[in-house]
């Protein structure tokens, strides 16, 4: 039997598990029901060939189905040879690369994870106005028309003194009681002032908020020792245009789980390997998904306002003024087609360390391109969770902004 028809086998073992219920998707997983009822096909399928393969065999078939499929919707197959058992799970973690270093979204924890560093990952979002929904979506082509891979839902809730945009892994249930919640952005009164909450500590230093009351999660009532979300991550905000300044809206993002040192050669930003708390324990049939440990992290005080010494700062890049179009220009290199205030670049601010001007370096750039499409593309040291965050804060109507 040749090499290639080894991995060829590989591939359609995978797929005939998936077709007989071990469906693995990125940021799903089938009903408790559905995932039992599988169970039983999954321990026959550890005594098949392919579960006892020697492990050197086995390690170089993995790592040449990760080398070859290199964008989704092919790269599935990698989730799912993750799946397979345990033997196979532990490979795949091993061998498959973080965002940084890959350039690939893979499983759920990469969208927590910083972008790379040498290349921009181009993403686009789809708005519902009916339903105040925002979806983003990984551009699988230079188009930002294309189906795309589904990566985050966000629902807009308003409250009488502030909006809260609830951000989850699941399309069709964007709730904060959800087991795919991840965090949510929260507003001001006047939506010129942004928190966004992680729904796990982005480091051992981080501080949980409102952790005094439990609160429900998948119909189960849960301990507030378990850290359940509302780690603060970022503050974002816009400055006041108090004598009604037609100009570009200027921002400003403090991000607190970000050091400013991370931008400096051979800086490191925080990349959080897997899901520390519970509420993605609705995946069974993915055991990696859950923490190997409910051990408390010992939290600092609460970042006070104005405290960003040491923290990245990100500031929008200034426009120029053109005169024979008589606007604002910024050159999104050709990702944005439809000129809004709400368009923007974010680039790190020279208040960080070793920045002597303006870094040209957009880090974060979001744009119109149609009635309810707009792009976003993002790299190191931010992530995919925290870009798509930072991009809802422009939708939020801004009363004293505009």
């Amino acid at each position: 039997m040749s090499f290639k028809s080894v991995i060829q086998g590989v591939k359609g073992e995978l797929g005939s598990i998936s077709r007989k219920g071990f469906d693995v998707k990125f940021g799903r997983s089938r009903s408790q029901r559905v995932v039992q009822e599988s169970s039983v096909k999954v321990d026959a399928m550890k005594q098949s060939c392919w579960a006892n393969m020697p492990p050197e065999l086995l390690r170089d078939v993995l790592m040449r189905i990760e080398a070859s499929e290199d964008t989704w919707p092919p790269r599935k197959t990698v989730v799912s040879c993750a799946g397979v058992c345990r033997n196979w799970r532990d490979i795949v973690k091993e061998i498959v690369k973080s965002p940084e270093l890959s350039g690939k979204l893979t499983f759920p924890i990469s969208l927590k994870q910083p972008g790379p560093r040498d290349l921009v990952l181009q993403c686009f979002i789809k708005r519902n106005r009916s339903n105040q929904t925002y979806y983003l979506f990984l551009s699988l082509n230079q188009a930002s028309t294309d189906d795309g891979k589904f990566l985050l839902a966000a629902r807009k809730c308003r409250r009488p003194t502030c909006t809260d945009y609830i951000i989850s892994l699941n399309s069709d249930d964007v709730s904060k009681g959800s087991s795919t919640y991840v965090g949510k952005l929260r507003s001001n009164f006047l939506g010129t002032k942004f928190t966004i909450y992680d729904a796990q500590p982005p480091n051992t230093g981080a501080k949980v908020t409102k952790c005094r009351s439990t609160r429900l999660v998948n119909m189960k009532q849960v301990s507030p020792r378990v850290p359940a979300g509302n780690y603060p991550v970022a503050h974002i905000s816009y400055e006041l245009n108090v004598l009604g300044s037609r100009g570009p809206r200027r921002m400003q993002c403090v991000m607190d789980a970000i050091p400013a040192r991370s931008m400096e050669p051979g800086g490191v930003a925080p990349t959080p390997t897997e899901f520390r708390h519970s509420s993605l324990d609705s995946f069974p049939s993915l055991p990696f998904f859950r923490s190997k440990s409910t051990r408390i992290e010992s939290f600092q005080p609460e970042l006070q306002s104005g405290q960003n010494e040491g923290l990245l700062v990100l500031r929008n890049k200034a426009p120029r003024w053109h005169e024979q179009l008589q606007c604002w220009c910024l050159n999104f290199n050709g990702r944005v087609t439809v000129a809004s205030v709400k368009n923007f670049q974010l680039v790190a601010s020279p208040e960080n360390g070793g920045a002597g001007q303006e870094h040209e370096n957009v880090i974060l750039q979001f744009g119109k391109v149609g009635k309810d499409v707009f792009t976003m593309d993002y790299q190191y040291p931010i992530s995919a969770f925290q870009a798509f965050a930072i991009c809802l804060s422009s939708f939020d109507t801004k009363i004293a902004c505009e």
